[in-house]
């Protein structure tokens, strides 16, 4: 796990989708190798490391964000092109193995999949994935500003870059 990529994206509002002014989108290539049961590997490392493990499915062909969580997706079968940031945003490539974490307010959509697309999806303790396709209220707003989230990376825990990244949000850090 120590040769992992992370790529940090900071994603500006686009259109009805807010992004998060503060936090980047933090990318981890090949965070995990190829394995036949990868969807569970993904959901115990996300589970030990606070983030408990919601759901396994795709990601909608439509832009939409969470003001309610911040959510870990990890890639555990097939390829896909992602746009990420709403209208115009940035378009990646994701693969078995790469995980992306994504903070409040992140847009996010599928361009295309390969048929064995399957993505494991993971929020912290108390929050959610709300579906929002619209532009936030003053209150989403703060809620997305304030949302809190565990002191341990979902990835590569204690040494993660959450940590480095993310400073200013951090519970009981000043």
């Amino acid at each position: 796990m120590s040769d992992v990529t992370t790529t940090a994206i900071h994603l500006e509002e686009r259109g009805f989708v807010p992004n998060n002014p503060r936090l980047p989108v933090l990318i981890y290539s090949a965070a995990f190798a190829s394995d036949a049961d990868l969807a569970s590997i993904l959901e115990k490392r996300f589970g030990d490391n606070g983030w408990p493990p919601q759901w396994r499915d795709g990601i909608y062909d439509f832009d939409h964000y969470h003001a309610r969580g911040h959510e870990v997706l990890g890639i555990a079968a097939g390829t896909a092109e992602l746009v990420l940031g709403g209208d115009g945003g940035r378009q990646i490539d994701v693969k078995a193995g790469d995980v992306l974490l994504l903070p409040a307010g992140t847009g996010h959509r599928r361009i295309r999949q390969s048929p064995d697309f399957l993505v494991v999806g993971a929020y912290p303790p108390g929050q959610s994935g709300d579906i929002i396709r619209e532009a936030p209220t003053p209150a989403m707003r703060q809620q997305i500003a304030f949302l809190s989230f565990p002191l341990i990376d979902p990835v590569l825990g204690r040494d993660g870059p959450l940590l480095r990244l993310w400073p200013d949000t951090v519970v009981g850090k000043s």
